[in-house]
């Protein structure tokens, strides 16, 4: 309730402050271009300020859009500053006066000066970035100012993001959809064979200066994921000189994180380089509880199992990167990831089975054992050509990354009767699985921007991403009363991976008025997804299955933009988009690390194709960034997890992937920012959506509906000039699926920050999950059984993180510059 009632306050704040009329006569609009001194080149997104020239304050705020314009109305007569930021470039201020007699004012183009040597010893007074700030076609959160995630990695971070979901296995959701497509700096990271989940927990989050949400994407980017795509923006360095970070961060469980990096840059080359080294516990908990209907049919209708788990994860990351400035329209460079990992899992699993009476029959104990030895590394080459028409570029990038993981699995289960004694219902197994799985990830992209007007632009690009997976599994088996090992050829195999996908694109975008602006866009792509599991049988005979997948699409994109007086703005977009099955969706052997509840993929699985509709709606005001979207996602052929009967164990159950005939989902989105008062202001979102599954007679599956909904509010306070707080929670309400609904969802992190040395260096302490909530389940209800599974973390966990920055940084005073990022270091 108390959560409940925040989220009140904070969206009754911001439509009382909708609500409010400027009613002051002879107001004026104050407008502008922010440009390149010497080339004249338009600056987008630059961050621009009307200021108080006796006290600083803030008084409104924006970005300029595509053609470097921005735009204040409803402004009193008076004197005022305009402020221009933006990355490498020196902050630029000018006087404007406002008498009223004339309606507008323009100051035409602002010359913005590159940043040098010199200009590094300003001082400069500044105030912070915008928590959240609007783009043409995404909303970007500026996340570099988190506390709760000190110390912590991309994937913590995340969690703290309005309309984005994390739950216990690092998986990411967007407005309730996991199907989501996560870029870095805008393009898909090869890294480690680009297994994304991976990558996210080996980034460390004082890494990222930003996360851009974009919902309903254009034409240019690649289509792949049903609610959209989340765009991780790396921190770089744009000072002249060596500059350079260190932190260090201890926490429970054992939690051990050390990151560090310099940066060296002057007017023809950038080098740089960062190590990272993360180790810790990760404990759990876990439950499976599984009731058949028709217990007269069950010989053991009721079953129970509980999970003990603990995982200690060590790791390894370096990157080097250099950047050679050939001209001052022309740079390439050259950088590398490589990272070494191992992972000690094991898991302790009791069993209870019972009968239509609930009396004990058998019990079980059992456990699994995990060793995981990991590798990977990435080569970038990136190139970049600004022609000498203003806002004209060529762009190329090529990448390759390749992962590998060495496992070895050792899982033991014995049965016993009531009385303690060898069970003669259930046999126990010793199973002992070495696996094997390499990834090769290659990915070429060239991207041309060409102006044909100060309004208009026109885009073309082209992309190959070429993906091969191998999973190989030898499989073993203990035979009874004996020590000899036995191969089990019917888990023994080799599963290969190949998913090419060939892509071009076109997009043009022209602001055709003053107010209302078109973007539309197509992309083709051609692409292959094709599996081959290759198998021997008892005699030693070769299998072979090969599925083919080969198809051509055509993703349309439309933009509508339309602005209003008062800082409104309404936008009006669709866009067709395409889920491809993962691997582990398609790997048709079975994980067996529970016999009683086993997951098999589905080779044939077609990817969903989607189409998704998005009106939005954005209001600026002095104290509160409102912005709301209603949504329509129609999804066909979606991929669903369906658990049935196991008929090889009794009391078992079997998850397979299939493909349902249709999801569609109806949704409101509300997301606020709210400076409650100079020194504490709220950031908070909320999403309403009701989904629709559409079974599929074949499957046996009946459609289902219900409604959903989700929330998070972070909260930021100014204790001192030195000290600040943060708080964020976040709730999910329990969620419909096509055979039950997922749990309800509820986290509450905190944390603290003291600076020193004039912000050169600075101690954290911050707390995860605070009250011990935080959770993931499903609950299964097939008309067979019914199934309650559960996972969680063993408790809070809580850390302090030291930090220091040292370099040629400028002596500020009062607030950091909004173009200098606290941490320099990118990943």
């Amino acid at each position: 309730m108390k959560f409940s009632a925040s989220f009140a306050l904070l969206f009754i704040i911001t439509f009382f402050s909708f609500a409010q009329t400027n009613i002051t006569q002879n107001l004026t609009t104050i407008t502008g271009t922010a440009t390149e001194d010497k080339s004249g080149a338009i600056l987008e997104f630059a961050t621009v300020s009307l200021v108080n020239p006796i006290d600083g304050k803030i008084l409104k705020g924006g970005q300029t859009d595509l053609n470097g314009k921005f735009t204040f109305q409803n402004i009193e007569t008076g004197t005022y500053n305009i402020n221009v930021s933006f990355v490498g470039y020196s902050n630029f201020s000018q006087s404007v006066i406002v008498n009223g007699n004339s309606k507008v004012v323009d100051l035409g183009k602002l010359k913005i000066k590159k940043s040098s040597t010199s200009l590094l010893n300003e001082v400069v007074v500044t105030a912070k970035k915008d928590v959240i700030e609007l783009g043409i076609d995404r909303k970007i959160f500026n996340t570099d100012q988190s506390l709760v995630t000190q110390g912590g990695n991309a994937t913590d971070l995340l969690a703290t993001v309005p309309s984005v979901q994390v739950d216990l296995d690092g998986n990411i959701s967007l407005r309730g959809t996991s199907s989501v497509r996560v870029l870095i700096d805008g393009k898909p990271s090869t890294f480690g064979g680009g297994n994304i989940t991976t990558i996210l927990q080996s980034l460390p989050a004082s890494a990222i200066e930003r996360v851009e949400l974009i919902t309903n994407p254009s034409a240019k980017y690649d289509p792949e994921g049903q609610s959209g795509i989340i765009n991780i923006v790396l921190k770089k360095n744009q000072r002249i000189g060596l500059n350079g970070n260190v932190a260090v961060t201890a926490g429970r469980f054992n939690n051990f994180n050390t990151n560090t990096g310099l940066n060296y840059r002057d007017e023809k080359w950038n080098l740089s380089g960062n190590y990272s080294y993360r180790a810790g516990d990760r404990p759990g908990f876990g439950k499976t509880n599984t009731t058949f209907l028709n217990t007269s049919t069950q010989f053991a209708p009721f079953s129970f199992s509980d999970q003990v788990s603990n995982s200690n994860d060590k790791s390894h990351t370096l990157k080097l990167g250099v950047e050679r400035y050939l001209s001052e329209a022309t740079s390439v460079s050259l950088s590398g990831n490589l990272s070494l990992g191992k992972e000690n899992d094991r898991d302790d699993l009791r069993q209870r089975f019972l009968d239509a009476n609930r009396e004990l029959i058998d019990f079980g104990v059992g456990y699994g054992t995990q060793i995981e030895d990991g590798n990977g590394y990435d080569l970038n080459l990136d190139f970049s050509h600004k022609f000498k028409k203003p806002n004209e570029e060529l762009i190329g990038n090529f990448s390759f990354g390749r992962g590998a993981e060495d496992q070895t699995e050792d899982i033991v289960q014995s049965f016993f009767d009531n009385n303690g004694n060898t069970s003669t219902r259930r046999i126990g197994s010793s199973r002992f699985n070495d696996v094997a799985e390499n990834t090769k990830t290659y990915n070429l992209q060239l991207d041309y921007t060409l102006p044909m007007s100060e309004s208009a632009k026109f885009e073309i690009g082209y992309r190959s991403i070429l993906k091969r997976n191998t999973e190989n599994q030898i499989s073993d088996t203990l035979l009874t009363n004996s020590t000899v090992l036995d191969r089990d050829f019917t888990q023994s195999s080799l599963f290969e991976l190949e998913d090419i996908v060939h892509a071009i694109y076109t997009n043009y975008q022209n602001q055709l008025t003053k107010n209302f602006g078109i973007q539309v866009g197509l992309r083709t792509e051609q692409a292959y997804l094709n599996t081959t599991v290759t198998g021997t049988d008892a005699s030693n005979a070769k299998l072979v299955s090969y599925n083919p997948l080969d198809y051509l699409r055509v993703y349309p994109s439309v933009f509508l933009t339309q602005k209003f007086k008062g800082d409104n703005q309404l936008q009006l977009s669709y866009s067709r988009r395409v889920n491809r099955p993962r691997g582990y969706q398609t790997n048709p052997f079975p994980d067996r690390s529970d016999r009683y509840n086993i997951r098999v993929g589905n080779p044939n699985l077609r990817p969903e194709d989607i189409h998704s509709f998005e009106l939005g709606y954005a209001k600026i005001l002095p104290l509160v960034t409102f912005t709301s979207s209603i949504y329509f996602r129609q999804v066909n052929d979606v991929v669903q997890s369906i658990r049935d009967n196991n008929p090889d164990e009794i009391g078992g159950t079997i998850a397979r992937y299939f493909n349902l005939a249709q999801n569609q989902s109806f949704g409101l989105e509300l997301i606020s920012r709210a400076d409650v008062t100079k020194n504490f202001n709220l950031t908070g979102n909320l999403n309403f959506f009701q989904s629709y599954f559409s079974g599929g007679g074949n499957l046996g599956i009946n459609d289902n509906s219900g409604f959903n909904w989700n929330g998070n509010l972070t909260g930021n306070l100014n204790i001192t000039k030195s000290l600040s707080a943060q708080t964020s929670a976040f709730y999910s309400a329990p969620r419909v699926l096509s055979q039950g609904e997922m749990l309800e969802m509820l986290s509450v992190d905190a944390g603290l920050k003291q600076d020193f040395f004039t912000r050169k260096a600075s101690l954290s302490f911050n707390i995860r999950d605070i009250f011990n909530t935080r959770q993931f389940g499903l609950i299964t209800d097939n008309g067979i059984f019914i199934q309650d599974w559960s996972r969680r973390r063993a408790g809070r966990v809580y850390s302090f993180t030291l930090s220091y920055r040292f370099g040629s940084q400028p002596q500020v005073k009062g607030k950091r510059p909004s173009n200098m990022p606290e941490e320099d270091m990118g990943f």
